[in-house]
């Protein structure tokens, strides 16, 4: 049966970057419709693309849903059986493509994967959302093969080896469409931010895997919509986090698991107050806010409850405090966790 494949790309104000990266998207991705979704733009991108591009589908918001809400909206117009969700500050190479569809169309658990990201700027460093595979410990704190918190590795070809991980990027995420709507996409109310582990989260209690395709390697820039530093992009990780965590523990562990979160997070915040940063500082205290009184979430948990909670029965999260084995213990690469 001939498989069709989607790549869609989110744009938000981005011609500078559509200008610099579509063009080898569109040069390397042979039999692959290109498509890219536009969240209610201000700027002239839109136009730029069809006068540069006509080959490639345009799917117009009316409204910032920001990724989440906007992949969800442009997604309902997609019907191809795979999708390849690609920000827009994304380089690919060469035959990029082809590994990924690969591995979905040889093994059926299988749901989604990414590719090897490297960063744009630093080409022979891993990229910090990404790298060489998702994971998380038993707090819901991020960490990648290659990305240990800000510790960023060298790729010297350590992790060459195709490997089951427990979040694949949203910077460069291949999925099933139909998992991908059977799991309701993206929790639209994350906005931007942990969207995709979220997603995965679901994905392994549907009974699917996800995977690391190494063989596909891609180039990300990194923070081009929100920066680093930015304080909402602190309270949207740590209150989607939080939330997260809220949907997917099971019952014996959820409250154990949220307070010792907490009280991660309230360190973090102090950090941040004792470097000045009263801006993050407030981030952090607002998104616990926004997390204790909001009431949607419990009905969101229900709705899940009838798929298996996977925690322990997984070693795809770590059994442990990253940050602690970061710190306390200098574990600052994945090999040595």
């Amino acid at each position: 049966m001939n498989q069709s494949t989607a790549i869609v790309i989110l744009n938000w104000n981005g011609r500078k970057q559509l200008q610099t990266f579509l063009p080898s998207v569109v040069s390397y991705s042979p039999g692959a419709e290109v498509i890219v979704a536009d969240n209610a733009s201000t700027d002239d991108s839109i136009s730029w693309v069809q006068k540069n591009f006509p080959s490639v589908r345009i799917i117009s918001l009316a409204q910032n849903l920001g990724y989440a809400g906007g992949y969800n909206e442009a997604l309902k117009f997609v019907d191809a059986d795979f999708l390849v969700l690609v920000n827009s500050d994304v380089e690919v190479t060469e035959h990029w493509l082809e590994p990924m569809i690969t591995a979905l169309q040889t093994n059926e658990k299988i749901a989604a994967c990414q590719p090897k990201i490297l960063s744009y700027q630093e080409k022979e460093f891993f990229e910090y959302a990404g790298a060489a595979g998702g994971f998380i410990d038993q707090y819901g704190i991020p960490f990648c093969k290659g990305r240990i918190l800000n510790s960023i590795e060298k790729d010297e070809q350590q992790y060459n080896q195709q490997d089951l991980i427990f979040w694949a990027s949203g910077a460069c995420i291949c999925i099933r469409n139909s998992v991908f709507k059977n799991a309701g996409g993206f929790d639209s109310d994350f906005f931007a931010h942990m969207e995709e582990i979220d997603l995965c989260w679901t994905i392994h209690r549907m009974g699917y895997d996800i995977a690391y395709i190494p063989s596909s390697t891609v180039y990300h820039v990194g923070a081009a919509t929100l920066k680093k530093e930015n304080p909402k992009k602190t309270f949207l990780n740590f209150r989607n986090s939080l939330w997260m965590l809220q949907k997917h523990l099971p019952a014996d562990k959820l409250f154990l698991i949220l307070f010792i979160r907490m009280c991660l997070d309230g360190l973090a915040a102090l950090h941040y107050l004792s470097r000045g940063q009263w801006r993050q500082f407030a981030a952090v205290f607002n998104a616990h806010m926004s997390f204790y009184f909001s009431s949607k979430n419990k009905g969101k948990r229900k709705a899940l409850s009838i798929l298996p909670y996977v925690y322990t029965d997984t070693t795809l999260i770590l059994k442990k405090s990253i940050i602690s084995s970061y710190y306390l213990k200098s574990q600052k690469k994945y090999t040595s966790l």
